[in-house]
């Protein structure tokens, strides 16, 4: 009852624009520890919680109050007005913090609510946003995992660019940024009377060069172990110097493992090694030699044997 009346207390002040008092009047109420409140009423109480804290740009107690939802009450479909709710208040507040894998994970649960999945036009949409965010998140082995599964879904080629841009980042191999931008611009953008897509903003095509700019750093570490930094450079579509910054981010990060002779202008990409290493690697070494020597003795024999018989 007490819960009933701070919501509509709150909605009144809400209404009369003083959403910093009617954040706070909801505050007051700890929703998750009152035993008589229904499962269904705590959560959409919760999610006002959020939205108000949200609005009022208290972006850290937002995000210590989505904490008090638990994902697996979600599982059930009667649920699915609440999850949608949810994770569209998840999405914003992730987009504030440029959390992008985040916010394609957010976009995933959307995309695999079943009142979406029912509806053509909201699946793809959503699972246009899952691929476009998580080409747009760093790299790292949990970004890595999720390309993984979404590239498994056979929905994915029923939108043929968005997975062919997804395959673009999966592939050991370089790509041109120019190229790429020029291709997919053009379908990766909203069109007149669509919904917007994140890509509509310049500031997200630049964070893609970037994911691009960093893509290619990976590739060449794999293939090459020496390379000077003038063709580093080349290779990227960089000058020389924005190369070399882009490649100590990579280093700091952990990406890739690189040293940078600066007298002589090359790149050394192979991996140190400590002393142990190097002492094992020498005794697999020498016992690979041991065993083709072995291996030629008893082939000589064997041609001394047979050479003296005839």
């Amino acid at each position: 009852r007490r819960g009933g009346t701070l919501n509509l207390s709150s909605g009144i002040n809400a209404e009369y624009g003083e959403l910093e008092k009617a954040a706070k009047i909801l505050q007051e109420l700890q929703v998750e520890t009152f035993g008589s409140m229904e499962k269904k009423e705590k959560v959409e109480f919760i999610l006002e919680q959020m939205r108000l804290c949200y609005e009022t740009k208290d972006y850290i107690r937002t995000s210590i109050i989505s904490k008090k939802i638990s994902t697996k009450y979600f599982d059930s479909k009667e649920t699915d007005d609440l999850k949608l709710r949810y994770y569209r208040q998840m999405i914003d507040l992730n987009l504030h913090h440029k959390d992008y894998l985040a916010v394609s994970k957010n976009y995933h649960e959307i995309y695999s609510t079943p009142a979406v999945k029912e509806n053509d036009e909201q699946w793809k949409e959503a699972l246009q946003r899952v691929v476009i965010f998580l080409i747009l998140s760093e790299y790292d082995n949990e970004q890595c995992d999720m390309l993984a599964r979404v590239k498994t879904d056979s929905n994915l080629s029923k939108i043929p660019y968005y997975q062919n841009v997804l395959t673009c980042f999966d592939t050991a191999e370089l790509l041109n940024w120019s190229i790429l931008r020029e291709v997919y611009s053009s379908h990766l953008k909203s069109k007149a009377g669509q919904a917007t897509t994140p890509l509509d903003t310049e500031e997200n095509w630049e964070v893609l060069r970037k994911r691009v700019v960093e893509h290619n750093i990976r590739v060449i570490a794999k293939y090459y172990t020496r390379i000077s930094l003038s063709h580093f450079a080349s290779l990227l579509h960089l000058e020389l110097k924005e190369a070399e910054d882009m490649l100590c981010k990579q280093v700091v990060k952990g990406t890739v493992t690189a040293k940078i002779d600066r007298l002589d202008g090359v790149i050394n990409f192979s991996k140190h090694r400590n002393t142990e290493e190097v002492l094992n690697s020498w005794s697999g070494n020498l016992n690979s030699v041991m065993n083709l020597i072995g291996n030629c003795n008893h082939l000589i024999t064997k041609e001394r044997m047979v050479h003296q018989v005839n």
